[in-house]
């Protein structure tokens, strides 16, 4: 009997997604097409080097830096015009809170909480869905729990005890089948949810307590194909050490500049793995998540434009937990990497239909966004390579890699590009207030090799491993930001 629900369960869960969209799906990493190319470009690229060495590793460096050149004028492009236009995030005003009428009347809002070894959180979790400003008798929570974690069932039951709306609160076990990840538990979820809307909340968020109306309140504004809505994510544990500094400085710049632009300007935008709103219907009509994908939220946010829906940014924050320890962040940094490179090859498996679909403009915002973040990531290294081998023993060959119109694109890379990098992660911090974060951006290149480090741990685990889904730790943080939690809670 266990065997057939768990087969059962692969069957709707997996399955599902994938006879309904197989070719959007990251279940065969490389389409048989995209393996014909990448062999023939190898195989010509190989020949090239053979037959004029030189002339091919100038034109190969050239083109890089090239795309070094565009990526940088095309962040500072969009964070400028997202800084311009307003902020480029949906702010509510308290009329159009009030204008939400009678709570009595407000629809009923889907929680997909999915929890894995999550025991130690799960009561801080519940704590801060039960101080939402929403009724909870609107409220649907539901904890999507793996059947093998019979701890945090336990911790989520006892925790769900003390609360005055229990009933709100529906623990769902999840058979125990493959692939383990969380997409596949947001799908178990989403097939019985109720919600006219739909929000994910990992186990560490700390949603501010009127999120959920001021979603209400921009999908009210916004056209009718605005189907997604994107909260703010910062940490609440910023000043915990050196790593969490620097989390808190680029995800500042991330979901406070960098994706309110893409907003501004029309672009796709790949959500972030937590605080997306949706739409209940529009979520339905697109499949929900790819199992099989890591950045299964970014996926998501490509498939929506694709479809010719929209996601806009609206301004309320969701405060997490900073990664604190080196080797947990690179855990869950290559699993964030190997996924954006999940979704661009899943979308590019038809360029032209997906060209067609999000017309010239978009279709390059995508490749500069998606496509350049692992890029860049994983060139950095090579370029410091090259700069400390002739740092060290002066190689005449490497100055030869390097013409006039080369050289002058690298120069303006590497030192414009890299201030404007960290002029913007600054800036990012001004805006959150955090002044005494700032000076500490000048030493943000140590952060970037671990970000390059993370980005080639990624790219081999998507040749082995690509549906493996790495477990970030969490309740790390220390005693005093603990303290910060229950007061953003109160």
């Amino acid at each position: 009997m266990a065997s057939e629900r768990v087969h059962r369960f692969e069957e709707l869960q997996t399955r599902g997604f994938i006879d309904v969209n197989f070719e959007d799906s990251a279940f065969v990493t490389f389409w048989w097409r995209q393996l014909i190319v990448i062999a023939l470009a190898l195989a010509a690229l190989i020949y090239c080097v053979v037959q004029w060495p030189l002339p091919m590793f100038i034109a190969l460096n050239g083109l890089m830096s090239l795309v070094y050149l565009v990526i940088v004028i095309f962040r500072f492009y969009i964070m400028f015009r997202g800084d311009l236009a307003a902020h480029g995030a949906i702010v509510a005003t308290q009329t159009e809170l009030d204008a939400l009428g009678d709570p009595a009347t407000l629809p009923v809002y889907t929680l997909l909480c999915p929890l894995y070894h999550e025991a130690e959180t799960v009561g801080q979790f519940l704590r801060a869905m039960a101080a939402m400003d929403y009724p909870l008798d609107k409220l649907e929570i539901q904890l999507l729990l793996e059947e093998d974690d019979v701890p945090t069932q336990q911790a989520a039951e006892a925790a769900r005890r003390q609360l005055s709306h229990p009933e709100s609160i529906r623990l769902i076990v999840l058979p125990n089948a493959q692939p383990r990840t969380k997409p596949k538990a947001c799908n178990y979820g989403l097939r019985q949810a109720r919600g006219e809307f739909a929000v994910i909340y990992d186990a560490e968020d700390v949603p501010e307590p009127d999120q959920l109306k001021r979603a209400l309140a921009a999908f009210r504004r916004l056209p009718a194909e605005t189907v997604c809505v994107q909260a703010k994510l910062n940490y609440f544990n910023p000043r915990q050490n050196l790593l969490t500094r620097f989390f808190t400085a680029e995800y500042s710049m991330w979901f406070d500049l960098f994706l309110p632009g893409l907003a501004v300007v029309n672009s796709p935008i790949p959500l972030g793995g937590t605080s997306n709103h949706f739409k209940m219907a529009a979520l339905r009509s697109l499949g929900g998540w790819d199992a099989f994908n890591v950045a299964e939220d970014a996926d998501l946010g490509i498939r929506i434009a694709r479809q010719g829906y929209t996601t806009a940014i609206i301004d309320s924050t969701t405060w997490e937990e900073a990664n604190s320890r080196v080797g947990n962040w690179i855990r869950q940094r290559s699993r964030w990497v190997k996924g954006y490179m999940q979704v661009w090859l899943v979308a590019m498996r038809h360029p032209l239909r997906l060209l067609r679909a999000l017309g010239p403009w978009r279709f390059f915002c995508f490749q500069v966004t998606v496509g350049g973040t692992p890029l860049v990531l994983l060139l950095n290294p090579v370029y410091w390579l090259l700069t400390v081998v002739y740092g060290l023993t002066a190689w005449s060959l490497i100055p030869r890699l390097f013409p006039q119109p080369v050289l002058a694109m690298s120069m303006i890379t590497a030192l414009v590009g890299n201030l404007i990098f960290v002029y913007l992660l600054m800036f990012g911090l001004l805006r959150r207030r955090q002044y005494e974060l700032v000076p500490l951006m000048f030493l943000s290149p140590v952060y970037w090799v671990l970000q390059s480090l993370a980005a080639w741990k990624g790219l081999y685990q998507l040749i082995v491993k690509p549906h493996y889904w790495e477990k970030t730790l969490h309740s790390l943080a220390d005693a005093p930001a603990r303290a910060i939690v229950e007061e953003k809670r109160v």
